[in-house]
């Protein structure tokens, strides 16, 4: 995807996104859902099950940052969360949150994948943490399972391979080479999480914005296919999936239904 080369060296240098940072610091939500959806239902990505997550963090971040300002003094500096070019999951590496699996999400031993990273940076001096080592093995599962084969190599990912691009990110019409791959998906994609072992120890999340509209997770393939305009704004008033807008939506499930 291309606009992940737009300021590169962004990325690499904090201190051009926040003049005179010296300290980022890397945050994880957990996302993991106490209920998901059927097997025998078009599917979204956990992510995507409540509120979108970018207001429910950027909060979090405020406030985190405001604590840190009432019992240390003035501190300046940006919350990020997907808002900026961040390499979030490099950072979160380098902190010790966890390490880069093969699939490029970043794993921990405590709970897996299925958490948010975001970041303040700040113009603080801090005792700066180190990285964990790799704990992933020659486990191939995430590889083995991806059925767009996106996983091209060890945490290597090509981007416009993923399901999650062609359900969310492509604007077009997705390509008829693709039919048949998306094992339902119709936003986005969990395979290689939910293949991953060391998401058996994902846990619930406390977060109650995040739990879905409870008629999502008793939707069929049937009333996948003839939702509403009216309904999916209900259903998905707050959610990450209301990117795609309706017709996006409709354009995935005509394109496994067809």
């Amino acid at each position: 995807m291309a606009y992940m080369e737009n300021h590169f060296d962004k990325r690499l240098d904090p201190t051009i996104l926040v003049p005179d940072s010296k300290s980022v610091i890397s945050l994880l939500l957990n996302y993991f859902p106490a209920e998901i959806q059927t097997s025998e239902t078009y599917k979204i990505s956990k992510y995507a099950y409540g509120t979108d997550y970018h207001f429910i963090i950027k909060d979090k971040l405020k406030q985190l940052m405001n604590f840190i300002s009432e019992e240390i003094g003035e501190v300046h500096g940006r919350a990020f969360v997907d808002s900026a070019p961040v390499l979030d999951k490099a950072w979160a590496a380098k902190s010790g949150l966890g390490w880069i699996g093969k699939h490029s999400n970043l794993l921990t031993k405590q709970l897996g994948s299925f958490y948010f990273i975001a970041e303040l940076i700040v113009d603080l001096d801090l005792e700066y943490d180190t990285p964990v080592t790799d704990h992933c093995g020659s486990c191939t599962a995430c590889i083995d399972a991806c059925p767009t084969n996106a996983i091209i190599a060890d945490k290597v990912v090509d981007g416009s391979k993923c399901i999650s691009y062609f359900t969310i990110e492509l604007k077009n019409e997705i390509p008829i080479s693709e039919k048949g791959k998306f094992e339902d998906w119709i936003f986005g994609c969990d395979i290689c999480q939910d293949v991953c072992p060391w998401n058996r120890f994902s846990k619930p999340h406390n977060e109650p914005l995040f739990n879905p509209h409870p008629e999502m997770l008793s939707m069929t393939k049937k009333d996948w296919e003839e939702i509403t305009d009216e309904v999916f704004q209900k259903i998905f008033k707050k959610s990450a999936v209301k990117r795609v807008k309706f017709s996006g939506l409709q354009r995935n499930i005509q394109f496994l239904k067809g």
